[in-house]
């Protein structure tokens, strides 16, 4: 029985912000069913490439083409598929966890059966059932992120768009956010999620399916992470940004005209 599944094709998108070239003809393929690796730092492009996705940016140029089980859909008959979560979210300090579920349930219109065992669910993956009237304003920032995730995944999304969800979240929160989304990646439901998650911690490039490297608005590189270390001839992802330093750094240091005397 084949899965079913959202992907999404980028191809030859350019987008200029002001002055700066946002992005400069990135193609990229979302599978589904794969937690994709946006890798690049801050300025990279990767929050451009997000919200262009989702229709709150309009690309100069290029396409982005939807897939639902392999056909190609208007945004429009997927968006409610989607859910897109801010580098910074944009929650109610007063509210608790528990009335931020119920304003979100209202807000998606999501059956009162329906709800009753999806916020059963996610209280238990994120582990924040015994807080749960605890005031958003009061919790620690891994909390308060894993708060933002449940309410993206309280309709049940089949595409996750992630912005730095970890920037700023220590070690151990890091930790447990990513194992919560290795339970939604592998929760063997013959729904395939995608899962997009950007971000600048090198280190949390290793743990995506399918890493898209970028700076400066270009896609570098792309590949499943091992293949792509190993084809780079380097051990880690910090050694692959020195060495493309290293290498831009010997250009730029080149005598004009490229030759000797």
């Amino acid at each position: 029985m084949q899965h079913s599944g959202i992907e999404i094709q980028v191809k030859d998108v350019r987008k200029k912000l002001g002055l700066n070239q946002a992005l400069d003809d990135v193609s990229i393929n979302f599978e589904s069913g794969v937690m994709h690796g946006l890798i690049g730092p801050e300025g990279a492009g990767k929050t451009t490439l997000l919200r262009t996705i989702i229709h709150l940016l309009r690309p100069d140029q290029g396409d982005i083409t939807y897939l639902n089980n392999g056909k190609a859909v208007p945004y429009s008959s997927v968006r409610h598929e989607i859910a897109y979560m801010p580098q910074q979210q944009s929650l109610y300090a007063d509210l608790s966890i528990d009335e931020h579920l119920q304003f979100f349930r209202k807000l998606y219109s999501i059956p009162p059966e329906e709800y009753v065992e999806k916020r059963r669910e996610l209280l238990d993956i994120t582990r924040l059932e015994k807080f749960i009237d605890r005031p958003a304003g009061q919790l620690s920032g891994g909390m308060y992120k894993k708060l933002g995730l449940m309410c993206a995944l309280l309709r049940s999304p089949r595409v996750i768009l992630l912005d730095e969800p970890t920037n700023g979240v220590d070690p151990i929160s890091r930790r447990e956010f990513w194992n919560l989304l290795y339970r939604l990646i592998n929760g063997g439901s013959e729904r395939r999620i995608l899962i997009v998650i950007a971000t600048a911690y090198l280190d949390e490039a290793e743990r995506c399916g399918h890493v898209h490297l970028i700076e400066a608005g270009n896609l570098v590189a792309d590949g499943e992470p091992k293949s792509l270390l190993e084809r780079e001839n380097v051990e880690s992802f910090d050694n692959l940004f020195i060495e493309r330093d290293r290498a831009r750094n010997k250009v730029r240091e080149r005598p004009e005209g490229g030759g000797t005397r």
